[in-house]
């Protein structure tokens, strides 16, 4: 298929402002600016675009659920980034910053705003300068600042750096951040339309997101959804890593089967045979080989009980050993959890703790039910996805592989503890 948002991988220097407008580049924007911000958000309620973060949210009811006329409204793109095993969001504000810039502009247009921020994770800074210098090149052609592109609209664009926190990515607790704030996600309502950034209506984005915007304006709803699903229309960045033997970016049309996906990583690395697939890095559940068939829509995984998610598949092969992936997933929940909800803050230290005693053969088969127990009085209950991200990799890890956790505790009633593991317990 023919790049609609990995561009720069058949434009060289799609990065440069001359560059990008030789390939069309802000004629989507003129096009948003001779219109009404009504219209602009019909477009792309008419394109079905669903948000590219994960929710899956549409992207046009979203922009339309910001008060008419409100006085003060903000734009925030999401380049926090910080789930496990998704990487697509830096090639692009890296390589085609324009794109994203452009996406970013035209909802501003349609919800009035007057200001624009790129909330990026700190550890961005090489990918960040690239993205600051594509804004002072708007800024001198008159594509940010004052009336705009000779309009009477006026807009202002500026990047924010977090500090690596995971959390971030949820959008309350990116607004708090970016506010000055403790990085903490709060109860909705209020929703962030109605009181978001410094209590005003906010719109917040993915980047892959806004990337899709300009395409849209220029060629069309009917183009976007001729790709994809009628459900989940569209190009989606698929980021692929693992035990494959060509990890990276993929862009693709939402539709092909996990199994494909696989194929295009160029299979299993070494000729092993496949295990287990993260869907969805550490926030979907686990699946294995019966889902590698569904398509790679929002609602695909939906009978496997899991989810597409950004769709950051990591792919693990026979000889993983399932219980150490579960450990390894919820300790980076048990880190990244900012602590504010007991349910969270608790849960995740305890189901660390029962995975590590059962990993390290000290558990008994009564801690898998605990681990059961723990994950029930997590689910629902937390202030943000979070919590109910954390249960996913053990309630899927003992569905599909209670051998393995019972292994372990047979290992060590019976003394039979690895080396490694012996060391960890003293």
């Amino acid at each position: 298929m023919e790049y609609v948002l990995l561009r720069h991988r058949e434009i060289p220097n799609l990065k440069k402002l001359d560059v990008y407008r030789e390939h069309g580049g802000y004629e989507g924007l003129k096009k948003a600016l001779s219109m009404t911000q009504a219209e602009v958000i019909d477009l792309i309620k008419a394109s079905n675009l669903r948000g590219r973060g994960g929710a899956g949210f549409g992207t046009g009811i979203k922009w339309s659920f910001i008060p008419k006329n409100a006085p003060d409204t903000y734009v925030l793109i999401n380049t926090d980034e910080s789930e496990t095993g998704t990487f697509k969001d830096r090639e692009l504000i890296e390589n085609n910053p324009h794109q994203v810039i452009e996406g970013a502009l035209i909802a501003a247009y349609a919800i009035g705003s007057r200001l624009v921020f790129n909330y990026m994770r700190g550890e961005f800074m090489d990918a960040a300068y690239a993205f600051e210098e594509a804004l002072q090149e708007c800024r001198a052609a008159g594509i940010i600042g004052q009336n705009i592109l000779g309009s009477d609209y006026s807009v202002d664009f500026y990047t924010h750096y977090g500090a690596g926190a995971y959390i971030c990515g949820e959008e309350t607790a990116l607004i708090e951040s970016l506010a000055g704030n403790l990085g903490q996600p709060w109860s909705k309502p209020p929703f962030p339309a109605i009181e978001g950034l410094y209590s005003k209506p906010t719109v917040v984005n993915n980047t892959e997101t806004l990337a899709n915007v300009p395409m849209i304006m220029v060629n069309g709803p009917d183009w976007f959804k001729a790709m994809g699903t009628p459900q989940s229309p569209g190009p989606k960045i698929v980021c692929i890593s693992g035990h494959v033997e060509k990890p990276g970016n993929y862009e693709v049309t939402m539709g092909m089967t996990y199994r494909e996906l696989l194929a295009m990583a160029g299979g299993m690395r070494g000729g092993k045979k496949f295990k287990a697939l993260l869907p969805s890095g550490g926030s979907g559940p686990i699946v294995v080989e019966d889902a590698l068939d569904a398509p790679l829509t929002y609602e695909g995984l939906t009978p496997f009980d899991s989810v597409m998610g950004s769709a950051s598949l990591i792919f693990m092969d026979e000889d993983t050993d399932m219980v150490w992936a579960t450990l390894k997933v919820i300790h980076f929940f048990r880190h990244e959890s900012c602590g504010k909800c007991t349910p969270c803050r608790e849960g995740t230290f305890w189901l660390e703790r029962v995975v590590e005693r059962v990993y390290y053969g000290r558990g008994t088969e009564a801690d898998i039910k605990l681990l059961e127990s723990i994950t029930s009085g997590m689910k629902g209950k937390c202030l943000c996805a979070l919590g109910e991200f954390a249960t996913s990799p053990i309630v899927s890890s003992i569905k599909h592989f209670l051998p393995e956790y019972k292994a372990k505790v047979a290992a060590g009633m019976n003394g039979k503890v690895t080396r490694a593991a012996a060391a960890a317990v003293r």
